[in-house]
């Protein structure tokens, strides 16, 4: 073939493909784009469409420590996995403002420990969801109750709208070295930890609490006192014990004061004193009070404010499952399933210890509490415990230890000495004027029933916080004033 046949054939061909090629991208302009939000048909080769992923928020007492261990075990499982829940939301604030986050919020899904009288005060206020579905296959399986306290909140319908997902006991920790160190009896009743014997070493505290306003579990050990004792010893009892103690904002430092022997003797929920044991084998240990506590179940409940009621409620199925119930298992951990079932897995049966002392507590001296009377007076018992304790700790603490030391050194005697303690600590004789009827009263449990329900009011709450705390000073100097302080 001569050069220039070659030649009209080769330019023939590129231009022959210059006009396919314009001919296909003029072709694909007139083609209209797919749409973004049309899913890939079936017989297609596109992906099928991803399920929405799920972030439940969950309210919460626990600790961080805990739910940080629920966080890692429970999103890889298979049931988030199923649900396809990729995180979790954790909002841990404090008891009073748990039914105002809900309400603010209006998208929490799962409430998470804090005791029974915070749950009832949920239901009470219309923001609990009876359970459904496959989680009743485990919720049915669980006590109704435990030592005589409910495990379980049932509606007028007969539906639950909350379940314990752990128990709990109410006691103090010791530490028996510091106990040794200030020749300190080892107590053994909450009522030993207000004898003036534990005010000796003042101002040196011997004793630890945490505050009611930020601590659920010791506002329970403060209403097991009272209900043990009467209103008016408990709260003597209480008062006195306040004059002892380091009053601390969160119960885990109660129980590291233990530990670390700042403290002798500190009250703690049971699964705190039984970490203090492991963390200081022989020298720290937990006391069931022989004077009597109650054994509690801490609830887990779905709330009605919830977007996302399946994923929910298979993560409480998850919580009250053996699988889930590992979690208190955790030596840094240590508390009461309430699936005993728990025990027969190889995690389960590591923890003899931990079993013991599940049968250990099945059997304390429990005294008989009502859930509904503690909650009628809960918030007022809080906040006058932060008022005439808490605030004006130095004016009480300074007139505890002139009467100690005026009982020891004989300048008065032991009647007059429960006299002044009467005067002291004894609520009905606390007067202060009334901001409902500005009249003169006193704290007695009927009028703590009566502004139970004001007391979320923050205006009401902070005016008669500031009444309480005056006048409670005004009642110390007084009684240190009678002995010459």
């Amino acid at each position: 073939m001569s050069s220039s046949i070659k030649y009209s054939y080769m330019l023939f061909v590129v231009i022959a493909l210059a006009v396919a090629i314009g001919g296909y991208f003029v072709w694909q302009s007139f083609q209209r784009p797919p749409s973004p939000s049309t899913p890939p048909s079936s017989g297609g080769g596109g992906q099928p469409p991803q399920p929405k992923q799920i972030t439940l928020v969950v309210i919460s007492r626990h600790g961080l420590d805990i739910l940080g261990k629920v966080e890692t075990a429970f999103l890889s499982s298979p049931v988030a996995k199923k649900y396809n829940i990729t995180a979790i939301q954790w909002l841990t604030p404090a008891a009073h403002l748990w039914v105002s986050t809900i309400n603010a919020r209006g998208d929490i899904d799962v409430a998470w420990g804090g005791g029974p009288v915070l749950f009832d005060t949920l239901y009470s206020e219309g923001l609990l969801k009876p359970l459904s579905g496959s989680v009743l296959n485990v919720v049915n399986k669980l006590p109704d109750t435990i030592s005589g306290s409910p495990a379980k909140r049932f509606d007028s319908k007969g539906n639950i709208v909350w379940v314990g997902a752990a128990i709990s006991s109410f006691g103090f920790t010791i530490n028996k070295d510091y106990l040794k160190t200030y020749n300190l009896p080892e107590p053994d009743k909450w009522i030993d930890l207000a004898n003036e014997t534990y005010g000796l070493t003042l101002p040196r505290t011997s004793v630890g609490v945490a505050n009611a306003v930020t601590s659920t579990s010791n506002t329970r050990m403060y209403e097991i006192i009272i209900q043990r004792y009467g209103w008016v010893d408990g709260w003597k009892i209480i008062t006195l014990i306040g004059a002892n103690a380091e009053i601390y904002d969160q119960s885990e430092a109660v129980r590291e004061s233990v530990i670390s022997k700042r403290i002798g003797v500190g009250l703690t929920i049971d699964f705190y004193g039984y970490t203090a044991q492991i963390q200081a084998p022989g020298v720290a240990y937990y006391v069931l009070p022989k004077d009597g506590t109650i054994v509690n179940a801490d609830p887990i409940a779905l709330l009605k404010t919830s977007k996302n009621v399946e994923a929910a409620q298979a993560f409480i199925e998850w919580v009250l499952s053996p699988e889930g119930q590992k979690i208190w298992l955790d030596p840094n951990v240590n508390r009461m399933p309430i699936n005993v079932e728990v025990f027969n897995t190889p995690e389960g049966k590591s923890r003899q210890d931990l079993y013991l002392q599940y049968n250990l507590t099945l059997k304390a001296a429990t005294i008989e509490f009502s859930d509904e009377l503690a909650s009628s007076y809960e918030q007022a018992l809080i906040w006058f415990f932060d008022s005439t304790i808490v605030k004006p700790q130095a004016e009480l603490r300074s007139a505890w230890i002139k009467l100690i030391q005026a009982k020891v050194n004989n300048k008065i005697s032991q009647e007059k000495f429960k006299e002044l303690v009467d005067n002291l600590a004894n609520p009905t004789k606390l007067t202060f004027i009334d901001p409902l009827t500005n009249k003169p009263t006193t704290f007695t449990m009927e009028y703590a029933q009566k502004i139970n329900s004001y007391m979320k009011d923050v205006d009401f709450r902070t005016n008669i916080c500031s009444i309480w705390r005056n006048a409670a000073i005004a009642r110390y100097q007084q009684v240190a004033s009678a002995v010459g302080g």
